[in-house]
């Protein structure tokens, strides 16, 4: 999603409404449900830059001497943001082979920076409900929406079920992922399975919007259907010796995943 103001100064993509600044942004194309609460995100923190009048607008970059932008600064500046993106849990799950929009949001929901309603309301973004999507029973937290809520425990419950395993499930997020491995499995195999912990995320993660901006229906089963189809993708594009069918890896995953040693 690109902005056409891009490279424009504050005064160009705003009016003034007799003394109050209003934005007028305009996009490249029709926006994707999933980039409506990108949106939401940059109008939540725009709207509280302050705007004043006969000021000139300069293009500064804070993080550097200069004044000018530099990759390595912004890295800098975003590694320092959050030193946990050194921890081996980061580690281990960027190398998962599943496709990158999959991680990325695995990635976000592991640092708790998912834009839930919760987190919305906590950057002002006025809401009529700050409950989550699915149950309606609790604030949207990340925390609830992926691991708490009734809902997601019983997709988590499919995904243990379906592979014969019994878990003890943690409701700290970071913890939940690193310690969902099966015991009796190779790095590789257990990699395969984290890569159904980042489907399970990705897929509610996207029942959640479809709930929320196509008034969909909560069905559980449909997300683990979801999931499965997911992981299976994932390891069919990334996995070069994975050749078993959909039906296979639906009816019986361990079969499908015993190449892997």
């Amino acid at each position: 999603m690109l902005s056409l103001n891009q490279g424009q100064k504050v005064e160009e993509v705003g009016v003034w409404d007799n003394v109050e600044w209003r934005w007028n942004l305009t996009w490249r194309r029709r926006r994707f449900q999933w980039e409506e609460m990108q949106v939401m995100e940059l109008d939540s923190i725009i709207t509280r830059v302050s705007v004043k009048k006969d000021v000139v607008d300069i293009l500064e970059w804070r993080n550097e001497d200069s004044g000018c932008f530099t990759v390595k600064s912004a890295y800098g500046s975003l590694t320092s943001m959050d030193r946990d993106t050194q921890k081996q849990v980061f580690i281990n799950l960027w190398k998962m082979k599943t496709f990158p929009y999959v991680l990325l949001t695995a990635w976000r929901v592991l640092l708790g920076k998912i834009p839930t309603r919760l987190c919305l309301k906590k950057r002002g973004v006025l809401l009529n409900s700050a409950l989550c999507a699915l149950c309606e029973s609790e604030e949207e937290s990340c925390q609830h929406l992926f691991m708490e809520c009734k809902y997601a425990w019983k997709v988590w419950n499919l995904c243990f079920k379906w592979f014969g395993i019994l878990f003890v499930q943690h409701n700290v997020i970071e913890t939940h992922f690193e310690s969902f491995i099966l015991t009796a499995g190779s790095k590789k195999q257990n990699l395969i399975w984290k890569g159904v912990w980042t489907a399970v995320i990705q897929c509610l993660w996207e029942h959640r919007n479809a709930v929320v901006f196509n008034v969909g229906v909560v069905d559980v089963d449909e997300v683990f259907y979801k999931v499965q189809l997911k992981s299976w993708m994932a390891l069919k594009h990334k996995g070069p010796r994975f050749s078993y069918l959909l039906s296979d890896w639906v009816l019986n995953p361990w079969p499908c995943i015993s190449s892997y040693k």
